[in-house]
């Protein structure tokens, strides 16, 4: 059932946002709950802390007798008892191996491993409160890592010896480089290399309408003839639209307007306190709906190819979903980016939202109208602190060495900020309630659910995503009553998606789900999908051309007697907000 935060009182708003500013937007009372959960059935369970500590002393005596043997002959080779997790590359330099630093390396190890199991698998916790205290107790051993400091790291008194020292002299510039940065509001050294409309966001094309929360970009034809049903792209509103336009070799609008596609993108406006008051429904009907009034002026007659990435995603599902619900057959297809429709397995991303964690967001986003996109930017950077905080320092900092930008780094950087209205519906009612999996989401005075969607879908997951895990993007194939052509690429949430053809190292597994037939769960699906090399781009526009008409005459940009002339050239003006 919806449950409904009440608002807080007025000196509470203003402790809660005051206390966002020194936690960075976590929700103390979340996290004191989560650790009093767990220990007291940790204490409660004795039996479980004999099993952890009969383990803890089999890997101390192995761990001993590997460490004596080196610490005699530091030339021993053998296999270190412990060894990190697979996607763990701190120690991979064979001076890890070397006395004493295997002592460091194998002894942290040892506590990472003790303190996993203390926070995992205890029965009665609540799976919400464990997970939060293990990821807890992982940022805290990240920090603590012996690969973080000079004294500890073999590679790092390596480099200063190689040097004379300069590597910690460049990295303290680096240094105060970056938090001057950071307190003038700019963006990090190199992204000026990355400018949208001069090096990214540079497929040609026209603003053609405009109003106080989109941009709609109609992009120029590069083929002589092209297929009468357009494409509108709906993209995260988290982030700038221009992941989808980055630098011309990775473009995929350059990529759908060279197979013969009119391509129209949205480019979200980056509130601000003005925009506070702006909901989902403001989005769906000034975003979605607006747009796609827009192009089928533009280009009257066929309907539009619908394509949402992210959140973006989810909201182009509830817009087809009214579409559906009220009758109104628009679309020719609905395509889905590392999109979800149900969020109970929405991944870790979950870890920061609880009942206590919206209340204190609401509070926080009360008081200045928004949440500003840093602090969205840090939840994001602390699901992988490895390696988007502590080895960027290690990296910057200790060995003194720049890591050159390239164009989805820059554009990462490029954050917008999250309206208070909008964004408090959304975590309320998709993430918490799954108001819209559940057939509760009401648009104005109808209530939609994801079987009300009535056209064709093309679901797209990554196989390492943090934000929309694939499990979760492949619901779309249980709870919708349509045909769903389910694809998983290689690679996470961005670098999956931002797959051109040509990228090395690309797989894909391609399946058709046809309508009211029987599901086939994702374990079973995936072992029974075979693996394709290459870009997945070529196989998606073959399923659009398939539902598409044969290509005719150029449509033209914009359309001045409909109300839509061009207005600037793009990537327009709202891209540009900071």
């Amino acid at each position: 059932m919806t449950k409904t935060i009440p608002p807080a009182n007025p000196f509470d708003l203003m402790l809660h946002a005051s206390e966002g500013r020194l936690t960075g937007g976590l929700s103390p009372a979340s996290a004191a709950l989560a650790y009093l959960d767990w220990a007291l059935h940790l204490a409660n369970a004795p039996g479980k802390r004999s099993e952890i500590l009969r383990a803890a002393l089999a890997r101390q005596m192995a761990l001993a007798g590997y460490l004596s043997a080196l610490a005699v002959d530091h030339t021993k080779e053998g296999a270190a008892p412990i060894t990190p997790r697979p996607e763990d590359h701190r120690f991979d330099d064979p001076a890890w191996q070397q006395w004493p630093f295997a002592a460091y390396a194998q002894s942290f190890l040892a506590t990472e491993q003790l303190w996993d199991e203390l926070t995992k698998g205890i029965a009665g916790v609540s799976r919400h409160h464990l997970d939060l205290v293990n990821f807890g107790v992982r940022q805290w051993l990240d920090m603590m890592s012996p690969s973080n400091f000079l004294a500890t790291n073999p590679e790092i008194i390596a480099r200063t010896h190689e040097t004379g020292g300069q590597n910690l002299v460049t990295g303290a510039r680096h240094f105060f480089e970056d938090l001057m940065r950071e307190t003038e509001g700019k963006p990090p050294e190199g992204a000026e290399q990355f400018r949208p409309g001069h090096e990214v966001a540079v497929t040609p094309g026209q603003v053609v309408y405009r109003n106080e929360l989109i941009e709609l970009i109609q992009y120029t034809p590069t083929t002589d003839k092209v297929h009468p049903e357009p494409i509108l792209i709906v993209p995260a509103w988290i982030m700038k639209y221009y992941i989808l336009d980055l630098s011309p070799k990775n473009s995929m609008v350059r990529y759908l307007v060279q197979q013969g596609h009119t391509v129209f993108m949205i480019s979200w406006i980056n509130p601000d306190e003005e925009e506070r008051d702006f909901s989902l429904q403001t989005y769906v009907e000034k975003g979605v709906l607006a747009a796609l009034d827009a192009v089928q002026a533009i280009v009257p007659g066929p309907k539009v190819h619908a394509v949402g990435y992210c959140i973006g995603g989810t909201l182009l599902s509830l817009a087809a979903a009214l579409l559906g619900k009220t009758g109104q057959d628009r679309l020719a297809s609905l395509t889905l980016f590392a999109a979800q429709i149900d969020f109970t397995e929405a991944g870790e991303i979950l870890l920061f939202v609880d009942d206590s964690q919206v209340a204190f967001l609401k509070d926080m986003m009360a008081e200045r109208g928004y949440l500003d996109a840093g602090e969205m930017a840090g939840a994001f950077e602390m699901l992988r602190a490895n390696d988007l905080i502590w080895s960027r320092i290690v990296h910057d900092y200790l060995m003194g060495e720049r890591r050159p930008l390239n164009d989805l780094m820059a554009w990462n950087a490029d954050a917008t900020r999250m309206p208070y209205q909008m964004h408090s519906q959304y975590l309320q009612k998709l993430f918490l309630d799954n108001d819209f999996s559940e057939g509760r989401f009401e648009l104005g005075d109808v209530t939609v659910a994801p079987p009300d969607i009535t056209t064709p879908i093309f679901a797209v997951g990554t196989e390492h995503d943090h934000v929309a895990p694939w499990h979760s993007v492949y619901k779309a194939t249980l709870l919708t009553d349509v045909d769903v052509t389910f694809l998983l690429t290689s690679g996470g949430h961005n670098a999956g998606i931002v797959s051109e053809p040509g990228h090395p190292r690309r797989h894909y597994r391609i399946g058709d789900h046809c309508a009211n037939s029987s599901f086939v769960p994702p374990k079973k699906w995936f072992n029974g999908t075979p693996e394709h090399e290459g870009s997945w781009w070529p196989a998606w526009q073959a399923w659009l051309a398939k539902r598409s008409g044969k290509p005719g005459p150029l449509p033209q940009m914009g359309r001045e007697e409909a109300g839509y002339p061009p207005l600037c050239p793009a990537p327009g003006e709202y891209v540009l907000q900071r």
